[in-house]
């Protein structure tokens, strides 16, 4: 695999964009292209991962960026999973905001899910001591 650059962009070509989210299977996004990218326009920050033109991985972050921030969207393409590039778009984001107390995510619970993320030291709300809600609409979007 060529070298991977990794650039804070928001105005991401939608062909790319279509590819990497359809390839993770989020087609609440992707029916409606327009809607995907004024989210990624109006998010506070958002880090591509790239190689030879392709988006291998993004990351979406909405938030003030000062007191909090929600990881939003983190992809990567599933022929690019396990070469660190999920671990990167985190720890670039994480180390940009360090200051900012909370980060959040929300995610589907799966074993794979957990470690990853227990691996670069977030915490589940059900093994501590805080709780997470969550009010979904268009829940049949959701597994």
């Amino acid at each position: 695999m060529n070298a991977i650059t990794y650039q804070e962009e928001k105005n991401i070509d939608k062909t790319l964009l279509l590819n990497l989210y359809n390839n993770a299977g989020w087609v609440a996004y992707t029916s409606n292209i327009d809607e995907l990218e004024k989210a990624i326009n109006n998010s506070l920050y958002v880090l591509t991962a790239k190689s030879n033109g392709k988006l291998l991985g993004l990351i979406r972050i909405v938030g003030d960026g000062t007191t909090i921030l929600y990881i939003q969207d983190i992809l990567v393409h599933t022929d690019y999973k396990r070469k660190g590039i999920g671990t990167e778009l985190i720890k670039r984001t994480l180390q940009k905001y360090a200051s900012v107390r909370q980060k959040v995510l929300l995610t589907e619970d799966t074993e794979e899910t957990r470690g990853f993320y227990e691996s670069l030291g977030f915490e589940s709300c059900d093994k501590g001591y805080l709780v997470s809600f969550v009010k979904l609409e268009n829940k049949y979007d959701y597994p």
